[in-house]
Parts: C-alpha cells; sequence; structure tokens
C-alpha cells in the first residue's frame, strides 16, 4: 500500500537540498538517508534521499542525482509516497493511518449513527476527519481527543463526542455578538 509521506517545497540553497512538507506522523522511519520513494508525478522518481536535516524549524532533504538549485527546483510540489504493509500499524497507539479510518462508521457517544469516514484532511493545525451522512451531506470533524474518544478499529467505528452546533446548527451556543457590546 502506498502512503503520501511529504511534499517537495522550494530549493534551499544552491547544492540541490528541498524542503518538505511532512505528511508523516514517522518521519524519522519514512523520510531517513537511504530511503527509496516513489513520486507524484511518477515520471520525477523514485528518489533516494542521501541526507536530512532540520533548519529553522523546517525539514531540509537532499536527493541521489540532485546537485543544484535548478535540480531542486523542479522537483517543486511533487510528492514523496513510500511503500508501507497494510498490517503495520504506527507504534503510538493513539495514532492511526488514514487508511485506517477511511469507511469506519462514526457514532455519537449514546450510539446514534453520524455517518460513516469518507477522507482525513490534513490540515496545518489539526487533521479533520471528513465524515458523509445518510443523507449524503459532509461534516467536518475535527480529529482531536476532545471530540473523538475512541476509534476501535475492531468494531471498525470512531465514537464522537461533538460540542453543540457541530452536528446540528441550530444547536449552537453564541458565546458573544457583536451588539452585546
Amino acid at each position: 500500500m502506498q502512503l503520501v509521506v511529504a511534499r517537495i517545497g522550494r530549493a534551499h540553497g544552491i547544492k540541490g537540498e528541498v524542503t518538505v512538507e511532512v505528511r508523516t506522523d514517522e518521519p524519522e522511519l519514512r523520510l531517513a538517508p537511504g530511503a527509496v520513494l516513489a513520486t507524484e508525478p511518477s515520471s520525477v522518481g523514485p528518489l533516494t534521499i542521501t541526507t536530512g536535516r532540520v533548519h529553522s524549524g523546517r525539514l531540509l532533504l537532499r536527493f541521489e542525482g540532485v546537485g543544484d538549485r535548478t535540480a531542486a527546483e523542479a522537483l517543486r510540489n511533487t510528492l514523496l509516497i513510500a511503500e508501507v504493509d497494510p498490517e503495520e500499524v504506527p507504534e503510538d497507539p493513539e495514532e492511526f493511518y488514514d487508511h485506517q479510518l477511511i469507511d469506519l462508521d462514526v457514532v455519537t457517544r449514546d450510539g446514534t449513527a453520524v455517518g460513516r469516514i469518507r477522507e482525513v484532511s490534513h490540515l496545518p493545525y489539526q487533521d479533520l476527519l471528513i465524515v458523509e451522512r445518510s443523507d449524503g451531506s459532509d461534516v467536518m470533524i475535527p480529529f482531536v481527543a476532545e471530540i473523538v474518544p475512541e476509534i476501535d478499529l475492531e468494531e471498525q467505528r470512531a465514537v464522537i463526542d461533538p460540542p453543540p452546533g457541530l452536528l446540528d446548527e441550530s444547536q449552537a451556543e453564541v458565546a458573544s455578538s457583536r451588539e452585546d457590546s
């Protein structure tokens, strides 16, 4: 099974390094020197990582055969894809691969059916579970422990504890309004 583990950003310096937007919870495993990664577009790869380092909070990688800024810049926006055993699970029991979450049934704590996870959206500050309801509409659930306290892979379900208004706008609580001031 293939998982997107990073997206190549802009070139860094003149010796072929690139910045990468990490899309894995295990960069030390997936983006280590010696790793051979497939790419999207496929015509660019496969790419073999020769070095990696963190500079000013950003991961910088260098690839075999990419020796200057021009070659590095040509890789911009390329997705890096790792081959992963579908039975493999993250070391941390609180972490999940996207393919483990897709198609899980979503229910509230009291057992009310909400829908099925259709997609996992990775945003800079938190992940969202895109849940398709039975009527075909989507609801976005922040994938944080306070709202998604339980993922049960054996039962193929995610239990959520939604705050008022997340599933039904009519139940939203207004904290303040401009007229109050």
